[in-house]
């Protein structure tokens, strides 16, 4: 019986696809789905995939030579990589959440068939991004590699705390590809996760406090794990979600909406670096 997610037989990359977070989780699930896996990370993925390459997107000719190997076409393109704003210059999260992924995505969307789909995490810590839009435009249209590392370099005051920035910039990213990518047929769209469970967590919690993350107000009263996170990424690529396109889904527990209706009270909780 076929599946209705339409998985089977189908080809994807996923990036950040190694480890034991999100993009752990995407791919076994894209495994049991019966897709054709190729993973590109720095970690090995959990369970055996078509291919693996250890492949770090700050570096775009290893990315481009990584999806040359892989070669065909592919149906879908799942961009879970990414570094915290804690543990890392400001640069090379940018290089890494954004230029790198976005190099990535011009590479494999240019052997896409119509009706393939790219989805990308970013992050509620990207909320921000509605009144940061005329700020990332430049940004996310600069064209190639090194003109958006250039860009990032030119501005250290926009891409201060890395990890906001990056996640603001994933989000206008995508409202921007999906127009661009809709005459190839090819649907965009992205995640934005509250706090999860991952092996990021301990960064957050060294930067933010592990009693701020632990308390962090979550209507449902808990964070979530990668599998959580991982199913909205999968629906969004799959046969399920033909129409949608240019969505940013915010899969964090309620906090947006919750603080959007005034029933809770984000100000003065969220740092100021959290914010950025």
């Amino acid at each position: 019986m076929t599946s209705v997610w339409g998985y089977e037989g189908s080809r994807a990359i996923v990036s950040g696809g190694g480890g034991a977070g999100m993009g752990a989780a995407v791919v076994r699930h894209l495994v049991d789905l019966g897709a054709e896996v190729h993973v590109l990370d720095l970690k090995e993925p959990p369970v055996d995939v078509a291919s693996y390459q250890s492949v770090d997107l700050r570096d775009p000719e290893a990315t481009a030579g990584a999806v040359e190997k892989i070669g065909g076409a592919f149906d879908g393109l799942f961009n879970c990589a990414g570094l915290p704003g804690s543990a890392y210059p400001d640069l090379d999260v940018m290089l890494v959440n954004l230029v790198g992924m976005r190099h990535l995505a011009d590479l494999v969307s240019e052997r896409m068939k119509p009706g393939a789909a790219i989805a990308s995490i970013s992050s509620t810590s990207g909320a921000g991004y509605l009144g940061n839009i005329g700020k990332w435009m430049p940004l996310v249209t600069t064209p190639g590699f090194e003109a958006a590392k250039a860009w990032c370099e030119a501005h250290p005051e926009d891409i201060d705390g890395g990890y906001g920035p990056s996640k603001e910039a994933i989000i206008v990213w995508t409202l921007w590809a999906s127009y661009v990518l809709a005459d190839k047929g090819i649907r965009v769209n992205c995640i934005s996760p509250g706090p999860t469970d991952t092996p990021m967590m301990p960064d957050f919690e060294t930067a933010y406090g592990k009693e701020f993350m632990d308390s962090f107000p979550v209507p449902l009263g808990r964070h979530s794990t990668p599998d959580e996170q991982a199913w909205p990424l999968i629906f969004l690529n799959s046969k399920l979600a033909s129409y949608i396109t240019g969505e940013n889904l915010i899969a964090d527990g309620g906090t947006m909406g919750a603080a959007m209706t005034g029933s809770i009270d984000l100000s003065g909780l969220v740092p100021e670096s959290m914010q950025r």
